[in-house]
């Protein structure tokens, strides 16, 4: 499998915390900062989108009785702290970067404009997506594959946190779970498998977006990913497991 032209990585906010309870892991940070300027060194077109559970979960403090209107507006503005931070240790990588945004905020990112992003990417610069699609009730995994679909990107990259792939049960829960290197689109929303939220795999699968979900703390995980090499588990239509080759 060679390497894809374009592609991009959904990091959730906890990708960053490493081993802390809250917030950013500047190690962690800085680590996967140096695979996304590898990936960037081998050519790959990268954009990241990411999220902000570190900070805010709008879901979860919704059933504390707050509006989940306010609660997930206050959780984008977690995602642009993260993706501030994540653009900082790019930039010490020696990687350009663009910060986009879903909501306006002017003194610290550009907003969201596609074609400006495209531009950026076929530039070579990295383009980190932040504060979602904008919209409450919609959770980061749909921005991500609205932001790969809208970018032209070859496949959705899904760094997930302490789980390596697609099972068909939870692994933290049963220990007879077992893992799928490949699984449908289909049959990932008629099992509800834990792929990512089932907006976003819908998506996926009407615009046949391939998805590779792996774990972010494997050695060198998101580069390997970005590059193309088999990780985790792809999500396709295909039955066989087949996924159109990256250029």
């Amino acid at each position: 499998m060679g390497r894809y032209r374009r592609a991009l990585v959904k990091l959730s906010g906890e990708a960053l915390m490493g081993d802390r309870p809250f917030g950013i892991d500047p190690v962690t940070l800085n680590y996967l900062a140096r695979q996304i300027s590898m990936a960037v060194d081998e050519g790959v077109e990268v954009a990241v989108s990411i999220g902000g559970g570190n900070f805010w979960r709008g879901a979860t403090v919704a059933e504390t009785g707050m509006d989940r209107a306010t609660a997930d507006y206050a959780g984008m503005l977690g995602t642009i702290m993260n993706a501030l931070a994540l653009q900082d240790a790019l930039e010490k990588a020696g990687v350009v970067v663009r910060t986009q945004t879903a909501l306006p905020i002017s003194q610290v990112a550009e907003p969201y404009i596609r074609r400006r992003a495209i531009r950026h990417l076929e530039k070579k610069r990295v383009v980190i997506f932040a504060a979602g699609t904008g919209n409450p009730f919609m959770t980061t995994d749909t921005a991500g594959a609205l932001r790969a679909i809208e970018t032209d990107c070859e496949a959705l990259l899904m760094a997930k946190n302490g789980v390596d792939g697609v099972y068909n049960a939870d692994p933290a829960k049963d220990p007879t779970a077992t893992k799928y290197d490949h699984v449908t689109y289909l049959e990932a929303i008629q099992r509800r498998l834990q792929v990512m939220d089932i907006t976003a795999l819908s998506m996926c699968m009407e615009h046949q977006l391939p998805i590779i979900v792996f774990d972010v703390a494997e050695p060198d995980a998101v580069f390997h990913a970005l590059r193309g090499d088999r990780i985790g588990t792809l999500v396709s239509s295909d039955p066989e497991g087949e996924t159109p080759p990256p250029h």
